[in-house]
Parts: C-alpha cells; structure tokens; sequence
C-alpha cells in the first residue's frame, strides 16, 4: 500500500502546543472531534489522547487545502501541516491548555474517512453501557476513559517501580494448570493431546508463588490476569488483574508494612495524594461487630450497637426469641432522621430485606416520647439502657434488626452505607485504607455440609488454635489479613503453611481424605517436605484500586474490553458457537438440545 503520510511525521501531540510555539510549523495528526464552518474558514477540533488543538483552514492562505477541507466530518483521520498563530483577541478558550493558539494549516492529507459515529465522541454522552461496549473502539476514545487508561497505565509503572526498588523479582506463572475446585468455579480448557483431560485457567497464581519461595526466589512479585466463573457484578469480572506478592521469612507486620509502601508510593505517583501509613487496624471481629461487615467503609460514623442483652428479656417476642435461639439483636442510630416519613422507613425496610432480613424495627426519638409501635414492649429499665447505649438523643432514628449473627451484620452493614450515600455523610475525596486481621480459619456451608477456608487451605492458622482444628474448626482463627478502602475489600493475603503436617491436617479439617489431597495438592505437599522457608504475600485486586484511584463506581470503566454480567464481550461476540470440527479435535460432543 501507498504511504499515505508521504514525507509527513507527527511534529506535536495535540495537547503540546502554545505561545511559545507561534510562528513554528508544525504537523499534527488526529480525529476531528468536531467541525464548524464560520463564513468560509473551516474550524476544526483535531483530537488525539494528550489533547485537543484547533485547525482553521482559511481561503486566505490556502484555497486548495481550504476546498479539500470542506469532505471532513466527525472522526475523519487527518495529518495536517501548518503554521502556529496566535487566536484573534476574543477568541482565547483558558478552558483548553491550547487555547491560545491555533494552527493555520497549508497541507491536508485525510489519512481516513469514518461513518457517523453509533455516539458523540464526549465524556457527557446519554447512551447506555451495552452500547458503549459493543462499540467499544468508539468509547476508549472518550477523553474520561482514555484518562482511566493512562492512569491505569502510570499505576502499572508505579507498582512496578517501587517493588523492583524492594528488590522483588518479576516472575511468570503458568496460564494453564491444574483445576483445584476450592473456591470459585474454574474455566477449564480441554487438551487436544490429552484426550478427556482438561487444563483450568488460573483463580491465582497461589500455589505457584508458594513454590517460588520454596525454590530460593524470596522476593517475587507478577501484575497477572486471573479467572473466576463466577457471578458478576460492578466490581467483578470473569477475567480480572491482581499485584501479586510473596516474600519470605516474613510475618504479618512485615507484608503489610510493604503494601503501605506501595500504596503510598502509587497514590503520589499518580495522584499526587499524600497517604499515611501506618493504616489502621482491626480485627474481623472488631469490624463485624462495629460496622457489620469485614470491608467497613470507615469514612464516616454510624456504628451498629448490639443490644441482646438488653432486650432478650423484653416483652417483645421478636427480639426475646431471636436471642434464645442464639441470635443477635443490634440497632442503627441515624442521627437526626427523625423526620424520615412512613414511606421512607418502609423502603428501608425493603432495603434491608435483600440481605435475608425478615424486617426492621425502628423507633424515633421524640422529646418527650419515643414513637414506635415496639416502644409499649419495654419497660422504663430497658428504654433507659437502650437510650445509654445507642446514644439515643431527640431528633434520631434508630433501626433495629433481629435474627442470626450473620443476617443481622450483613443487613445493617449494608444499610448503614446506604445511609452514608442518602444521608451525604462520604467524603468522596477521601482515602481511607483499613486492615482487618485475624479472620477465622473456616465457614460452614449449610448446603454441602462441610467446612469451607474463607480464604483458602493454604492460609497459616494462629498457632494457638493448631490444637482446634480437629474438633473446634469454627473457633480457628487465621493469619489472614484484608486491606480495605474506602469500603472495597482492595487486597487479601496471609501467613501461609510451610509445614506439611499442618497443612495435611488443614486439608482434614475441610473433610478432605488423603486420597483426596495428595491426588489434588500431593505435588505442593511434596515442596513442603523439600525445606519450605515461613512466607507470606498479598494480592491486590488492581482493577477494583484503579477504579477507585479514576473516581469511577464499575471496574468495566477502567478495563479496557470488559465483559457484561452474562461474561460476554459484545465488542467480538465472545463467546461463541465453535464447528463441530474442532469439538471433534477435542473429543468433546455437545448434549442434544445445543447446536454448535
């Protein structure tokens, strides 16, 4: 094909040039954001990703190129050479770093012609997200979500910057490995070499870390894409990146010490935003009990007070009965919201419902008098006690919700953030990073009948609960630890176990026979019997921090081609229907119903 450009090379970026530049020629190349005819002289926006510079094609100094000019429209591929002029008195825009000057262009090549755009290319646009990612080759031209990618790029070279400066290795791991179904559902992918056999996408680079640390390579680190098939959500994709860390001869202090670091390092780098470490630190149970949930949003006030001592002896049957059957009653004092109406109560009430909630009770603290159709239940003992300790004052609203722990912290948890958004109690120019440590080891799931790790079989457990995890599995607490901003789990990680006799018995503990986990895990077992050095890392959920770093409310606006809800790329139609040849290749056949 014929150079198009001829002997024409891109002097300046769009967002380069200014009153020192007057008098230059220079050459600039771009789309036409937009185009404006103004008496015969042609005005053009000329856009790339630093910037906009405005173009005039004028009679006076060029009829030819004038003429051509006249075929641009919207998104049109330009070079164009010209002269920097200063703008005419009045026509200065200080909202554009060029808007002083203009180019007055004596050379036009349109490098491309481009169809009407399926939406203006502008930040405020009215269009919907299925749109904008079908057409997503449009979208990244958008000035916000070019400066997502910029910054995601700058937060990439800060991370990576500052864990080389630690003298941390960036090493590789493989995408295609072995399926250990402990959490999340894998991808699985079948090997055409391997009849019947199937490799999985990786969750995590977990085990593979842990053996470099078991192989001498102490300080190791990836920026590496992982893969969950999973239900989705704003903040979550199928397909997704983490800052992966693992560091030997280390304890809990020490990994943490070392993501306040980067943290610092990252929010400087590409914010200019001081933070300072040390983050405050909380216990599981200190953040479920005073806020409800283990990612708290520590921002604002607003902590839940738990009340079953006080009213589990009430006359009030809901909260009597939720306590004797080892349930928890706790309240939500919302200041001054006395003037809530009925309505709004109710749908809070309904709010609160999408977490398992059978209801809510409330009461509002009149002056003299507490309006509730509950209050009749208690007696002037208990209404003293309770006014003590939810710090009950006239003008508030207070919440109750009643029922098992778990149901009741996660009801009022994700109410009280609610309330923070209603209420506009979130300083949303703030940063407010957490640690929450010490998680338990296990969780019962009801439906399998079986012990689950809440975080994974590899995090170490405190060694003074080793004696518990043949009979007392619930009361196991963990070496885990979470760091949490502004109310987003950012990063999870652990102590791990380097000793094989406790990791056998971790692996027990989940009802797992010996059959089961040398067949699934006997190659990591065999490492730890190699010498295995005490270690410990931290993943960071890099799309959920970035998001957070751009301002934005989805990580799909900070990936660059993100799925839907349905894992779907409407970009390329991903995934899609393959021939019945390359199933074959597989060995795989489809069930009758599904056509390939």
């Amino acid at each position: 094909m014929p150079d198009l450009l001829g002997d024409m090379r891109r002097t300046h970026s769009c967002c380069e040039l200014g009153t020192e530049d007057i008098g230059k020629e220079v050459i600039l190349m771009g789309w036409v954001l937009r185009r404006r005819d103004h008496g015969g002289v042609i005005f053009v926006d000329l856009r790339d990703r630093e910037g906009i510079t405005q173009v005039v094609f004028n009679p006076q100094v060029d009829e030819a190129v004038h003429a051509k000019a006249h075929a641009i429209r919207n998104e049109f591929v330009l070079a164009v050479r010209g002269k920097v002029d200063p703008r005419p008195e009045g026509m200065v825009n200080p909202n554009l770093k060029t808007g002083a000057i203009e180019v007055l262009v004596t050379e036009l090549k349109i490098l491309n012609p481009a169809k009407t755009p399926a939406f203006l290319i502008e930040d405020e646009i009215d269009v919907s997200e299925t749109i904008r990612l079908k057409f997503r080759h449009l979208d990244l031209r958008r000035p916000q979500m070019q400066q997502n990618l910029i910054l995601r790029h700058q937060s990439t070279a800060s991370v990576r910057n500052f864990l080389n400066s630690q003298g941390f290795l960036d090493l590789e791991t493989p995408v295609l490995t072995k399926s250990t179904p402990e959490g999340a559902r894998d991808y699985l992918v079948p090997s055409r070499v391997n009849p019947g056999q199937f490799y999985a996408l990786p969750q995590s680079p977990q085990i593979f870390k842990q053996l470099f640390m078991i192989s001498g390579f102490d300080r190791y680190y990836q920026i590496v894409r992982c893969f969950r098939d999973e239900d989705l959500r704003a903040d979550r994709q199928p397909e997704f990146t983490q800052i992966d860390i693992e560091m030997s001869f280390v304890g809990e202090d020490d990994v943490m010490d070392l993501t306040e670091g980067m943290m610092t390092a990252l929010f400087k780098d590409v914010q200019g935003i001081d933070i300072n470490p040390p983050f405050s630190r909380l216990t599981y149970a200190e953040a479920v009990g005073r806020y409800g949930l283990d990612k708290p949003d520590t921002r604002f006030e607003l902590e839940l007070a738990d009340v079953s001592d006080i009213v589990g002896g009430s006359s009030f049957k809901v909260f009597a009965n939720a306590v004797e059957k080892g349930g928890v009653v706790k309240a939500l004092n919302a200041k001054g919201c006395v003037k809530f109406s009925r309505k709004e109560i109710d749908d809070l009430t309904d709010y609160v419902t999408v977490y398992r909630a059978k209801g809510m009770a409330w009461i509002k603290v009149k002056e003299n008098e507490w309006q509730s159709p509950i209050a009749k239940f208690f007696t002037d003992a208990e209404k003293q006690a309770l006014a003590e300790r939810i710090e009950m004052e006239p003008g508030d609203l207070v919440f109750f919700v009643a029922d098992q722990a778990k149901v009741v912290n996660e009801s009022l948890g994700n109410l009280r953030n609610h309330l923070g958004r209603k209420l506009d109690l979130i300083d949303d120019d703030k940063f407010d990073f957490l640690w929450v440590t010490r998680f338990p080891m296990f969780e019962y799931d009801e439906a399998e009948k079986r012990y689950q790790a809440l975080h994974h079989p590899f995090t170490s457990p405190l060694e003074a609960d080793l004696v518990r995890l043949e009979d007392d599995q619930l009361a196991v607490k963990s070496r885990a630890y979470d760091l949490v901003l502004n109310g987003f789990e950012i990063g999870g990680g652990s102590i791990r176990i380097h000793q094989r006799e406790v990791q056998e018995k971790v692996f027990k503990a989940l009802g797992m026979d010996r059959e089961s986990y040398e067949r699934k895990f006997g190659f990591l077992l065999d490492a730890l019997d190699a010498g295995a050095p005490p270690h410990g890392g931290i993943a960071i959920g890099f799309d959920r921090l970035v998001m957070l770093l751009c301002g934005e409310s989805s990580i799909r606006d900070v990936i660059a081609f993100p799925k839907t809800q349905k894992a779907a790329c409407l970009l390329t139609g991903a995934p899609s229907k393959t021939s019945r040849e390359q199933l074959e290749e597989l060995h795989l056949r489809l069930r009758p119903g599904i056509e390939s």
